[in-house]
């Protein structure tokens, strides 16, 4: 009798994603293009860079970068292709490593305490969520409010609508869509130099219990798809404004829109310049969502913050809150200032 028929064993691996079962394959190559999205993204965080589109735009995202690492790993097992595993695994290791806070977890300011206060930061979306803002100043009682794309309808209802007496000092830079912004005050404020940009960035000094601390509103350019450079330039602006407060000293609260999230390195780069804490992180809430508000998608992420110069602030509390009509969540943070 001839010998028996040798046939071939399933348990082979594949070695490539070109070999095997056409499924196999298909699923080895898919797996492929998700890891090079994925690591093209993740080289560019390790890198400290914000790289050009798309990558500047899934930046704002990278924690749910580990739903494609995850999926590209199962494609990888379905497909038998060890290296896309292997890969996959690091992919998501290091995704993982990048989604803890950025910064530190607390401040050390020095001096005695001079006095508590609230901040609040809200963007209006064009205007739209001006009466919700207006009941929320109401509600919430900040002491210093900075309000972003503060268009004509929102600049004369907080004239109309919310009293002097309540905020008697004010910087309404009057401009139609999202050019326009505001900082109300119960505190005396003195003008101070502007961020040039296309949507107003007003800054002020405030006297708080004797002390100065300068105000400075952030709302750069978004990074859109092919004007990413605008962007840069502006956020590159705000960064020098906190190495320029820095290198002077002063006490700093510097809140609003900034279209970054920490996984951004212009972002980081405010952060490490100014020597300036974001008071979410502070807070335990360095993840907590502020835009988008007004849709269902789970893309979300935090790009509305309250930054703070480290040897002058600690922050005692923070929260997300939602305000009707607009497109982001207001952030409301209570700061505890220390000084001689």
């Amino acid at each position: 009798m001839g010998a028996a028929p040798t046939w071939p064993s399933t348990d082979e691996p594949v070695r490539g994603p070109g070999r095997g079962h056409p499924w196999r394959r298909a699923a080895a190559v898919v797996a492929a293009l998700l890891l090079v999205v994925v690591s093209a993204v993740v080289g560019c965080r390790i890198a400290g860079s914000d790289g050009i589109t798309p990558v500047p735009q899934l930046l704002a995202f990278l924690p749910w970068l580990l739903a494609p690492g995850a999926v590209a790993l199962l494609l990888a097992a379905y497909g038998r292709w060890r290296t896309g595993m292997a890969w996959a695994l690091a992919a998501l290791a290091v995704t993982g490593w990048y989604t803890q806070p950025y910064g530190a977890e607390t401040t050390r300011p020095h001096g005695q305490v001079l006095a508590q206060l609230r901040v609040l930061t809200s963007n209006t979306e064009f205007g739209w969520a001006t009466d919700d803002l207006i009941a929320t100043v109401r509600r919430e009682k900040p002491d210093i409010v900075f309000v972003e794309e503060c268009a004509f309808v929102c600049a004369d209802a907080l004239e109309q609508r919310v009293p002097k007496a309540d905020y008697p000092y004010r910087d309404v830079v009057r401009e139609d869509g999202s050019a326009g912004s505001a900082i109300l005050s119960r505190f005396p404020l003195r003008p101070a130099p502007v961020i040039p940009s296309e949507m107003a960035m007003p800054g002020a000094v405030a006297v708080i219990a004797g002390k100065d601390v300068r105000l400075q509103l952030a709302h750069p350019m978004p990074p859109l798809p092919g004007q990413e450079a605008k962007w840069r330039r502006e956020l590159g602006r705000v960064r020098d404004f906190a190495a320029g407060a820095e290198q002077q000293g002063q006490a700093v609260i510097l809140a609003g829109d900034f279209n970054a999230t920490q996984d951004h390195a212009l972002f980081r780069s405010v952060l490490d310049a100014g020597a300036l804490h974001d008071s979410a992180r502070l807070t335990g809430h360095s993840r907590t969502y502020s835009w988008p508000a007004d849709r269902t998608t789970p893309l979300r992420t935090q790009i509305d913050h309250v930054l703070v110069s480290g040897r002058d602030f600690k922050a005692t509390a923070s929260r997300f809150l939602t305000v009707r009509g607009t497109d982001h969540r207001a952030l409301r943070v209570d700061l505890t200032l220390y000084g001689e």
